[in-house]
This record gives structure tokens, sequence and C-alpha cells, in this order.
């Protein structure tokens, strides 16, 4: 008999951490893979299409090299991916083999999801293996990523790609029960309705000897899932039955409300996605012209130009206080910015006689952060 849920998203996104898929270091719990599979398959079955953000890797390649610490030495770290990538994406397929579902691996860096191109190209790919009924299962690509060792975790990517594709839900299940509020009730924080200041000092570091990340990197996650419309919850993945019992509002965890309107795909990825060239600073007008009316970023609100880009770059846009507040495509490089900031439309139709680019950034190819 089919199981039916309170709520029956069109997608959702499951990121699993190094710590639910091994039971010690290294040490593989296979009961656990196959009852989240069955746990994934029983949504699938019910028309939730499912992708999986999967860690593990690096951790399953210091198993194979009998290693108990995670290497400091980056081409270590590199060797141990690429032997346990390929562990990694084998042990999801036998998970999800005694329901004829598929997988397919996607091996994915920051910079492929930043490169428009490159991002249009992944989108299309999990649109069509969706389509088809496969599990996709994510990871970054750490064998040759240097930037993603060192800096990287999964809980960030897992919000990408659920901005990227569209879904409802991102869970993020890991050894972690949820937000703890450890300073005053010490109990798990049911709901957050906005990422605040108080809710980033209730976040922690890892003490894993495989993993990255920790709560720290799960808020920034929620954070950003959460402006692409997207709910987040963060639980142990460990529990019985977690993601129906979430799904039916009744399981232990934090939810992350996310912001009433979503953002259009192209805005999400000029807000997550792209590595900005610079900054352009503008004054107060400027400012509350752009998050109260939806204006666009004329000259005369700009004050200032940092850093060195084209026409057609990602800028961040900050307040006078210096405070990133927006982002967007520019229409000048810095070097003509500095020329005409301050300039109303009378004197850049005077420049610009036959070209009236009155916009420095066109509302079009903007997006609030905050």
């Amino acid at each position: 008999m089919q199981k039916q849920f309170p709520l029956t998203p069109r997608r959702i996104v499951v990121k699993l951490g190094t710590g639910i898929l091994s039971s010690v270091t290294g040490k593989i719990d296979t009961a656990r893979i196959a009852d989240i599979c069955r746990q994934l398959q029983e949504l699938q079955s019910a028309g939730v299409r499912v992708i999986i953000v999967s860690s593990g890797a690096i951790g399953l390649g210091m198993a194979r090299l009998g290693l108990k610490r995670r290497p400091q030495k980056l081409e270590r770290l590199q060797a141990c991916a690429a032997i346990g990538q390929s562990i990694l994406i084998q042990l999801w397929q036998t998970g999800f083999e005694p329901f004829g579902t598929h997988v397919a691996q996607l091996l994915v860096t920051r910079d492929d999801l930043r490169s428009r191109s490159r991002h249009i190209a992944a989108m299309n790919t999990f649109t069509h293996l969706l389509n088809e009924g496969v599990v996709p299962i994510v990871n970054e690509n750490d064998s040759v990523s240097a930037e993603e060792i060192k800096f990287g975790d999964n809980d960030v990517l897992s919000a990408m790609v659920a901005s990227m594709t569209g879904a409802a839900f991102l869970f993020i299940l890991s050894t972690a029960p949820g937000l703890v509020d450890r300073e005053k009730t010490g109990e798990i924080v049911p709901v957050v309705q906005r990422i605040t200041p108080e809710i980033e000092r209730m976040a922690g570091g890892t003490e894993s000897a495989t993993a990255v990340g920790g709560m720290i990197t799960k808020i920034e996650a929620a954070r950003i899932a959460n402006r692409s419309g997207c709910g987040v919850f963060i639980a142990a993945g460990s529990e019985p039955e977690i993601l129906a019992r979430l799904l039916r509002g009744e399981g232990p965890g934090t939810f992350f409300v996310p912001h009433g309107i979503p953002m259009e795909a192209k805005k999400r990825w000029l807000a997550f996605f792209e590595k900005p060239k610079g900054t352009i600073v503008v004054d107060e007008g400027a400012r509350q012209a752009l998050l109260e009316r939806g204006g666009s970023l004329l000259a005369i609100g700009v004050r200032a130009v940092e850093g060195e880009f084209e026409a057609g770059d990602i800028v961040n846009i900050a307040s006078p206080a210096n405070t990133v507040f927006a982002r967007g495509v520019s229409r000048y490089p810095n070097a003509e910015i500095e020329t005409i900031l301050g300039k109303n439309a009378d004197e850049l139709r005077k420049l610009y006689p036959k070209n009236k680019r009155l916009e420095v950034i066109h509302r079009n190819a903007l997006v609030m952060l905050h």
C-alpha cells in the first residue's frame, strides 16, 4: 500500500553526512544506508523526486588506506576522495537495487555551478534524470578540487543544488539532532523563522575525524536555501522513519522557514553561484531605492568602486557603511564607473548620445541578499 504524506513536495534534496553513513570512523553502516534508501523509495512511490547529496568519499578512502585521522596534505585528501568515490556510488546503487531504482553520479565543484553555461547544463541533467525516475547522487569533486577540500562541505553544496533544482525542501541529515539552544534551554529549537545573530551563535563546528563543517555550515545552507523559497530541515539521520515524520510535522529536528517569494532561476544564480568580481558602494538614497522600491542602480547613487571588473561581470552592492546587501550584473567596467559616478541622467545622455545606458545595474539583473 502506497504511503500518504501530508506534505508531498514535487522535489526534495536529502543531504547525508559522513557520520550517518558510517558507524565508526570509516566503517560503513550498510543497514542504515538500506533503511534510508527504503524511506526515499517510499517518497518516490508517492510522486516525490529525490536528489541525494552524499558525503563519505574521503572517509571511505581513508578506511581503504587504513587511516584514522583526516590527512592534512592536499594530495592525500585527493587520493582518499578518488578511492572512496567509486565505493560510495556503489553503496547507493546497492541500496536502491531491491526497488529497481537506478542512481546516477554527479561530481561537481562550486566553479561548475558559478559558470552560467555549466550551471544550465547541470540543471538540464538533473531535470532529465528526475523525469526518468533516476536518483542523482551528488558530491563535491574532491579528487581534483583543491578549494573544495580546503574549504568545502556538502551542506552548502546541498543548498545550492536545492536552489538550482527548485526543490521544496532540503533535509540535512547528520549526527546533529537539530539546532540546540545550548546556552538557555539545552533543547532543540523546533522552528527558525529568521536566521538572526542569536541563531548563528548557537552554531558550532564539528569534532568528527572524517568530516568538515558542523552546525555553522548548516546554518549557512539554510540561509541560501530559504532565500530561494526552499524549507530546510536539520535532523538526526539515525532517527527511525525520520523523513516521513518530518513531512508529517512530527519528527524531532529544526525547520527553517523559507522566505515567502522564491527568486527567479537567474536571480538565484546571481545571488549564490557566481563569484563577485568587485563591489559598488552606493549612497543611502540609492540603497533605499533598491531595497524599498525595486529600482535599478543609477550612476547618481554610486559613491565608490572597489576591485577590477568588466561590463557583464557580477558585482556586490554595498551600503555607505560597506555592508553588502545586493548583487547584480554591471553594465560598465570599473574604470568607466569611476568616471560617471554621481552623474545624473542628463549628464549621462551627453556622454552617451547614441547609447542611453542610464543604469549601472538594471533591476532585472539585480537581486537583494537581505
